[in-house]
């Protein structure tokens, strides 16, 4: 499909730089044969006990590092650990980079450049080792907002940037769906007996990435690590198995599903490194329904619930959202994607 298609377009001021002081006073834009404006806290009157909700419980990393290149500033976004000292990532301004030379963040933690790819992409080799490298990450490392939110993280996004949830270092941007639910919502679940689990998915700084092709088809999607424990996937077949609904918390969540799954929407295998790419046209195997953020006009991600609710629908939707000034991106409000209502 031509990628101009998933274009709309979004006036700056709807896109959020801050979250709300209350995560789920965020508003829901209920879409399913009608398009109903709802609050997250109405979810709980939405869902029953022949529901089962799946979330990400990755964590976010204080992946940003800002150092310098002999006299010259350079910004450093981590996005995957080869192994213990030695990460890929993306560099701004890459071109200032050269093969052995050392980017340094301080005295004692600095990296030499092994590498150079393409979009900007180098490979470093810190001088700590793995354990020293955490804690490194902690000390000189910030929250890696994405790029739409213009200003620097500060230190209420070390919480705000990062669900209630949150268990699996490894991801360098939010599963953000997920940022909308609190304790106090997971209690109305378990009051509702609505049963939840946890799945993985280390969200990779090519989430970020923008579509560059003319056509869906030319496309090529960043790898990302996913994981489900043997007792989860035990739980998800037996709700499959037993006609319960699974609804994905955010995209992260439902490409992990879909990634796992078999035909016939079995969970068959704990682990991969999914860079499996959903357009419409794609035939869902697994997830019923799902909650997620408002996506950026021709991203892979507008695309992904494109296919799970029709282009048509989506378009729809998103003009209503606009129209009615809805929060926009990562610490924006939220949809809920209901199929064959």
């Amino acid at each position: 499909m031509k990628v101009d298609l998933f274009d709309f377009d979004l006036p700056n001021d709807l896109i959020a730089n801050k979250p709300l002081k209350n995560r789920d006073d965020s508003k829901m834009l209920h879409i399913s044969n009608n398009i109903t404006d709802r609050k997250v806290k109405d979810l709980i009157d939405l869902l029953s006990e022949d529901d089962l909700i799946i979330f990400n419980n990755t964590k976010v990393i204080p992946a940003r590092l800002y150092g310098k290149r002999k006299d010259a500033s350079i910004e450093i976004m981590l996005h995957n650990r080869i192994k213990g000292d030695t990460w890929e990532a993306f560099a701004k301004p890459a071109k200032k980079l050269k093969i052995n030379d050392i980017f340094s963040v301080a005295d004692d933690f600095y990296a030499e450049i092994l590498e150079k790819k393409d979009n900007g992409g180098v490979i470093l080799k810190f001088n700590v080792t793995d354990s020293e490298f955490d804690e490194a990450l902690l000390k000189y490392g910030t929250i890696p907002l994405p790029p739409y939110i213009k200003r620097k993280a500060d230190e209420s996004d070390s919480d705000n940037y990062q669900t209630v949830y949150a268990k699996e270092s490894g991801a360098v941007a939010a599963p953000t769906a997920g940022l909308h639910f609190t304790e106090e919502l997971f209690k109305e679940l378990e009051k509702k007996k609505i049963d939840k689990c946890f799945l993985t998915l280390h969200v990779g700084a090519g989430t970020f990435l923008p579509v560059k092709t003319d056509d869906t088809t030319s496309h090529q999607m960043h790898s990302e690590f996913c994981y489900i424990d043997k007792d989860t996937i035990e739980k998800i077949n037996s709700a499959k198995k037993n006609n319960k609904r699974i609804i994905a918390i955010g995209t992260t969540t439902v490409r992990t599903l879909e990634s796992l799954a078999n035909e016939d929407g079995i969970i068959t295998k704990e682990s991969a490194n999914t860079s499996i790419f959903i357009t419409p046209g794609y035939k869902f195997k697994i997830v019923d329904a799902m909650i997620t953020n408002f996506h950026l006009p021709k991203s892979t991600l507008f695309m992904l619930v494109s296919a799970f609710m029709s282009l048509d629908k989506m378009q729809e939707a998103y003009k209503h959202a606009i129209k009615n000034e809805y929060r926009f991106f990562s610490y924006g409000d939220c949809c809920l994607l209901e199929r064959d209502i």
